[in-house]
């Protein structure tokens, strides 16, 4: 029970991080991102451009998602213009992936320190560096704590059962990822704690990768929250999400095991294997839709969009 009660703790500090690190990062630059967003999606190709670096500065394709269907509500933003920044944010928020498995472990007590120090500054730009410091410094010892406690959780009767589940069935290990990424609401929360059992050796590569699937459906539940009540066009945005993702994982799926085959080939690192397998996935997944992103708007529209 103190396991997972600390478990839960690292989940929380985790989640807090990345909430401190998203606001720090957004108050600096909301404006700018809301107007690039706007301006810089007249075709598919410059959308999943612009998605990918504004995911990337703001670490959260939630909060691309969420301002999206804000600029939809607005009228700043079509549906059509919205499906390259789908895309795009799905490439972007793997870099917070790439990120989180550097070792900066020397570095977390100081960044904690700055950023306490910042924090209670009355000037508002140097509280937002201070939430970005703080904030990472909150994430990597989340980590730290995930890859502790992955060995001991795992010996509590009920927690090796459910992971026995998912090292045996990958249906399971996606709607696993599915499931718990959608109550947290955070993709990358969900990976991380994948990466704490995968390190810890108690949870298969192929597992892994099925439940980083899973994690990547489970993010549309915030873009479905956001599109309620927001529009016809803002509901068609959140829709589309849930498609591309459900139809990605959907194409990866008979690949996992191959996937899992190679990745020892990419790093010596288990989490760093599954960062990379994430990039390589929803790089090729948003590139294969790119060309046809018109049309895939079309069968949306057509599907859910009823004049």
């Amino acid at each position: 029970m103190v396991y997972l009660l600390l478990f839960l703790l690292f989940l929380g500090i985790f989640l807090s991080g990345m909430m401190l690190l998203r606001k720090g990062l957004f108050q600096l630059s909301a404006s700018r991102m809301k107007n690039w967003l706007s301006v810089m999606t007249d075709t598919p190709l410059k959308g999943l451009i612009a998605g990918t670096v504004v995911t990337a500065l703001l670490h959260s394709s939630s909060a691309v998602m969420v301002i999206t269907i804000g600029l939809i509500s607005a009228g700043l933003l079509k549906f059509s213009q919205s499906i390259g920044i789908i895309l795009g944010s799905n490439i972007g928020t793997t870099f917070t992936l790439e990120l989180i498995t550097f070792n900066i472990d020397g570095f977390i007590v100081p960044l904690a320190i700055i950023g306490a120090i910042l924090l209670m500054t009355k000037n508002s730009t140097w509280k937002n560096f201070g939430a970005i410091s703080f904030g990472i410094a909150a994430i990597f010892a989340a980590m730290r704590g995930f890859t502790f406690l992955a060995d001991p959780v795992t010996s509590i009767p009920i927690v090796g059962s459910a992971l026995g589940n998912l090292n045996n069935s990958h249906v399971t290990s996606i709607l696993t990822g599915t499931i718990v990424t959608g109550l947290i609401q955070s993709s990358t929360a969900m990976t991380g704690i994948i990466m704490g059992f995968l390190t810890e050796g108690t949870l298969k590569m192929d597992s892994a990768i099925a439940a980083m699937l899973g994690a990547n459906i489970g993010t549309c539940i915030t873009a479905l929250l956001a599109s309620i009540g927001a529009g016809r066009e803002a509901r068609l945005t959140a829709y589309a999400h849930v498609w591309l993702n459900v139809a990605g994982a959907a194409a990866f799926y008979p690949f996992i095991d191959q996937l899992a085959g190679l990745v020892p080939l990419t790093a010596h690192r288990a989490e760093v294997q599954l960062a990379h397998v994430s990039v390589v996935y929803n790089v090729i997944a948003s590139l294969l839709v790119l060309p046809f992103a018109e049309k895939f708007g079309r069968m949306v529209e057509f599907i859910h969009g009823g004049r």
